[in-house]
C-alpha cells in the first residue's frame, strides 16, 4: 500500500482530536484519570491504524456529493471507532459495562467532531497536487475535443 501524505496528515489531526475526546470521556465515566490515559494511549495505536485503512478505502470512492460522502464516512468510521473504544474500555477496566458507556457517549461527541474534521479537510488541498493536475488535464482534453468537434460541424 502506497503511503499518502494527505491521509497521514488527516490521520494525525483526527487522532489528536479523537484521543482528547476519549481521554476526557473515559476519565469522566470511570472517575479515574489513569483509565482515561490508558485508553487514550492504546487508541493512539489502534485508531491510527484503523483510520488510515479507512481513509485508503474511501479514497477510491466514486461518491461525488460532499455532504453524502461526509455522512457515510462519518457513520462508517464511527462504527469502527466505537467498537474499538468499547473493547479497549472493557479490556482496561475489566468491566464490559464501562466499555459500553464510554463507547456510547463517544458515538455522539465523535460524530460531531468527525463531521467537522471532514468538512475542514474537504476544503484543504494539501496532498492533492497530482489529483488537481490530472483533473485539469482531463478538462483541457475535453475542451480541446469539444472545440475540434464544434469546428468540424461549422465546416
Amino acid at each position: 500500500m502506497k503511503l499518502n501524505k494527505r491521509h497521514i496528515a488527516k490521520t494525525i489531526t483526527w487522532r489528536i482530536l479523537g484521543t482528547l475526546d476519549t481521554l476526557l470521556l473515559s476519565w469522566y465515566i470511570s472517575n479515574d484519570l489513569t483509565v482515561g490515559f490508558k485508553i487514550g494511549t492504546l487508541e493512539l495505536v489502534t485508531k491510527m491504524l484503523l483510520y488510515y485503512g479507512h481513509e485508503r478505502l474511501w479514497f477510491g470512492s466514486k461518491i461525488k456529493s460532499s455532504n453524502k460522502r461526509h455522512l457515510l464516512k462519518t457513520f462508517s468510521w464511527r462504527g469502527i471507532g466505537t467498537l474499538d473504544t468499547m473493547l479497549l474500555g472493557w479490556f482496561i477496566t475489566g468491566n464490559p459495562y464501562t466499555g459500553l458507556k464510554i463507547g456510547g457517549a463517544e458515538v455522539i461527541t465523535k460524530m460531531v467532531l468527525y463531521f467537522g474534521h471532514e468538512k475542514i479537510w474537504y476544503r484543504i488541498n494539501y496532498g492533492l497536487d497530482n489529483r488537481k493536475r490530472r483533473k485539469r488535464l482531463q478538462e483541457l482534453k475535453k475542451e480541446k475535443y469539444n472545440e475540434s468537434k464544434y469546428s468540424k460541424t461549422q465546416l
